[in-house]
């Protein structure tokens, strides 16, 4: 509960409790960070016993003793007062009469039964002092989040499972059985198992135990029938009528007004979908009800826009505006995918696990905004799972119709040809365009694959009634929940659900299917129940888009940065994906020539990155530490100015930091430039470099930068990788200095530079070679600048990072070109002394001249270079101005 944490294995006494206690007593305002996590632990048989506990996270919590039972309770209730006035019939006092007093008093009084009569949102804990037992419960739908974790003989209890993981008593592994299903099936947050081994979550509606005298430890059971309730009321279903729209106004009407108790700012996460439209102008109704005057009567709403993309959603959310005639405030966010690279670390460690989609990065900023203005935010999640708002509800709405009355499955059917077109237009494209159908499971590591190869997952497509129960339950409502809390624990902002309301989905699930279904689309019974409070445009639109991000657009934007992540070591090194498979399948992607799509690219970087912000060792960043640039009179990182090479030359290696470069650069233009900066700036650089300058000088450059301004560098999906360019690419050995032509890529390159029956014999022979224990026969036998051809590693920056490349053309004309423009640049006294350029290809384990106009051998230039001045990552020093020195 971002606030306990209980572990049963501390030697403790009670008075251990009130650390809790005068923690929260000494806590200010709602928590606005969530950097920290209260606990307490308790011993079997021995009272809780605090772990750790800051302001921030004590202030999210309600911490109330009642002699024998101390409670912690996070969350609220939203039947409060009833409860009170029924406990005090009972004979209950209360002081305050706040909500963890009343639930309080209901667990004296009716125990765990009690549990089913409280409303609200809530996750709590409480201590029993004469049975020395802990009891944990959720409430009915699980909005607010509870989870456990074996640790030694005992347990340990938290509202978040960074508390879990923070406390030290838990192995922190990740459970793999989830991790396939999440990357197989597509499905989280649907079972007590979390994404971390041994952490389970409190199921909703589920009351657990803990306790010496309980078998095993633990005790777990429901504490409702809620969800066998909805799906019996389907069985002689109310007809649908207008007083049934009636009555449906006024229960959504008042699950708003309960959750609208705010002393200060409420308002609504807008989209244009017709959910959360209809939370603001049931919102405008109750505020304007309460009498409030002017602008107190105007309600915040939060919406987050994505103009020019698919899901422009301004048009709708202007009309809702526009309908509540002037009584909002309205706060905008454009988010773009630069800000969600930028933010996209920060939601990974916020939501803890895994998540379906980006969806939950609009409602991170909405609550972002929203937390500026310390306002209680109403959301429309739960609409869709309650009122069948998804494509799936309508086929199996369909399918039941077929099974009823052949004549009004088809009458629905000619009525939903629209929708139907629009929901399959991806498939059709998809066979119409001959795109290759690539299955989740090809992505995977084969003996990860394998070893989970019995694990499935059914999803309900006969009957209605209990696929809505499976989505607000299992299938679809608890992953929106556990993201909406997270988002809101890390801005400090209280998020409201009117769907999720207990009286208002009794009433749905009794309901006709008709009620829910009709022409097509779903929640039939709130469009005619909003008629005359939202315009037209809202309420009959058949598309369904709403509060989304444009990801597949996004990842599109971002594609050299995901390609990055799935080209890293890291993601090669994980046992569950198959690295090759995944980055051939990224690249049909970009280039739409296969069937997979941008969530399964989420799945995969979601999962990646989430194993490296919780399981990978990683330095702790400084954000006050700026990165130093390098001079040009300094080393690269781990590097050096001075050598002396075997041949007994002294010289002076000086790289030089330059802006990237791109095929439409002047090379001459743009090098010249960094060689005056360097010659301009000499004399101010210390009296050290003077007597090092002052001997026969020459410019080396880098043949990468030439190959790009040249045109003979290429993004890897702007190649068309042939099949034998994938055969051949797998026996060619990788090292860390360079990929080499152990890529796809740059194998097609190199068969399209030498021809593919040269480089067939050059492979037979260089097989042989290595049998003989003779390295390098491969390049010997095929020939021209193929040793020269690279492709994408993850320590270079971009475009590197993304592109494969073919040596540069001419070296040698190159390089006299170059050395004519610098004797015509440089200072007079450096003219001189100029002996020419080298274009040179070097990384950390070899280098190779292949063009120059100086004088001498080529393996004189190669001994300069032997330890790799330039360096191999993203230094961006591709160049360098190299002196002789005298000798000393």
């Amino acid at each position: 509960m971002c606030g306990i944490a209980a572990y049963c294995g501390f030697e403790a006494d009670e008075a251990l409790l009130d650390r809790l206690l005068a923690t929260h007593r000494g806590a200010g305002a709602a928590a606005t960070s969530r950097d920290g996590d209260a606990g307490v632990g308790v011993r079997e048989g021995r009272p809780p016993q605090v772990v750790d506990q800051d302001e921030a996270a004590a202030a999210r919590l309600t911490v109330s003793r009642g002699g024998r039972f101390t409670l912690v309770l996070d969350g609220e209730l939203y039947n409060r007062s009833e409860l009170r006035a029924d406990l005090e019939s009972l004979g209950h006092d209360f002081g305050v009469g706040s909500d963890a007093e009343v639930v309080l008093a209901a667990f004296t009084e009716w125990g765990t039964d009690g549990l089913d009569r409280l409303d609200g949102a809530f996750a709590l804990a409480v201590w029993d002092r004469d049975t020395r037992r802990m009891t944990l419960a959720r409430d009915h739908f699980g909005v607010r989040p509870l989870y456990l974790a074996r640790a030694g003989d005992g347990w340990i209890v938290a509202g978040e499972i960074r508390g879990i993981l923070d406390s030290g008593l838990h192995e922190r592994r990740p459970d793999d059985r989830s991790i396939y299903r999440y990357l197989r099936f597509r499905v989280h947050d649907d079972g007590r198992s979390t994404f971390f081994a041994g952490i389970e979550r409190v199921g909703a509606g589920e009351v657990v135990t803990l306790g010496a005298d309980v078998p095993g430890g633990v005790e777990r059971r429901p504490y409702t029938r809620l969800r066998e309730e909805l799906a019996a009321l389907g069985t002689a279903p109310r007809a649908y009528s207008p007083s049934v729209v009636a009555e449906f106004r006024t229960l959504l009407t008042a699950a708003v007004r309960r959750r609208a108790t705010s002393s200060g700012r409420v308002g609504t996460a807008l989209s244009g979908g017709l959910d959360s439209a209809s939370i603001a102008a049931l919102l405008d109704v109750v505020q304007h009800e309460s009498g409030r005057p002017g602008a107190d009567a105007a309600q915040d709403t939060w919406s987050a826009i994505y103009p020019g993309s698919r899901n422009d959603e301004r048009e709708h959310i202007d009309a809702v505006v526009a309908a509540l005639d002037g009584r909002v405030r309205d706060h905008r966010v454009e988010p773009s995918p630069t800000e969600f690279k930028q933010d996209l670390r920060d939601l990974v460690r916020t939501q803890e696990e895994p998540l379906v989609s980006t969806g939950a990065y609009t409602q991170y900023r909405v609550l972002r905004e929203a937390a500026e203005r310390d306002a209680v935010v109403l959301d429309g999640h739960g609409g869709d799972e309650t009122l069948a708002g998804f494509g799936p509800h309508h086929l199996i709405h369909l399918r039941e119709l077929r099974h009823r009355s052949a004549v009004s499955a088809a009458s629905e059917l000619g009525r939903s040809l629209d929708v139907l077109y629009r929901r399959g237009r991806p498939l059709i494209g998809d066979r119409l365009h001959g795109r290759k159908d690539v299955p989740v499971a090809s992505l995977l590591d084969a003996d990860f694959a394998r070893a989970h190869a019995a694990e499935g997952y059914d999803v309900e497509t006969a009957d209605l009634r209990a696929r809505l129960v499976d989505d607000v339950f299992t299938g679809s409502l608890p992953a929106r929940l556990r993201y909406t809390d997270k988002n809101a624990r890390r801005f400090g902002v209280a998020v409201r659900m009117p769907f999720v309301d207990r009286d208002l989905v009794r009433f749905v699930f009794g309901l006709a299917d008709d009620a829910l279904v009709k022409d097509g689309v779903g929640k039939r019974v709130l469009r005619d129940a909003m008629r005359g409070l939202l315009p037209d445009s809202v309420l009959d639109r058949r598309d369904k888009v709403g509060a989304t991000t444009p990801q597949g657009e996004w990842f599109m934007r971002l594609k050299n940065h995901i390609y990055g992540e799935f080209l890293s070591e890291s993601f090669a090194n994980r046992p569950y994906f198959d690295q090759t498979a995944v980055l051939h399948a990224f690249e049909g992607w970009i280039k739409g020539t296969n069937s997979i799509d941008s969530m399964t690219v989420w799945r995969m970087l979601n999962l990646e990155l989430w194993l490296q912000e919780f399981f990978d060792e990683r330095e702790p960043e400084d954000p006050g530490q700026r990165e130093h640039v390098k001079t040009d009179y300094e080393p690269n990182a781990r590097k050096r100015l001075d050598l002396v090479t075997d041949d007994g030359t002294a010289v002076r290696r000086y790289p030089l930091r330059t802006e990237l470069y791109a095929r439409e650069d002047d090379l001459e233009a743009k090098t010249l430039g960094y060689i005056e900066r360097f010659f301009s700036g000499l004399p101010d650089a210390g009296p050290e470099h003077a007597a090092a300058t002052s001997g026969r000088w020459y410019f080396f450059i880098s043949e990468k930068i030439v190959a790009i301004t040249q045109g003979r560098s290429y993004f890897i999906w702007d190649i068309k990788v042939g099949r034998p360019a994938r055969v051949l690419s797998r026996y060619v050995t990788r090292t860390p200095a360079g990929i080499g032509l152990g890529s796809p890529f740059t194998m097609q390159l190199a068969i399209e530079e030498a021809g593919l029956p040269r480089v067939l014999f050059a492979s037979a022979g260089g097989a042989v070679g290595k049998v003989l224990g003779k390295r390098g026969l491969f390049y010997d036998l095929v020939g021209g600048d193929i040793r020269a051809i690279d492709g994408p590693t993850e320590y270079s920056v971009y475009p590197a990072n993304v592109s494969a490349k073919l040596g540069p053309k001419d070296p040698d004309d190159v390089a006299a070109h170059l050395s004519a423009a610098i004797r015509a640049r440089v200072p007079e006294a450096y003219r001189d002394t100029f002996g020419g350029t080298v274009v040179m290809d070097a990384n950390d384990i070899g280098r190779n001249v292949l063009g120059k106009d100086a004088p001498g051998a080529k393996e004189r230039y190669e001994l300069m270079f032997a330890d790799n001045p330039l360096g191999q990552g993203s230094e961006q020093t591709p160049m360098a101005v190299v002196f002789e020195t005298p000798s000393a």
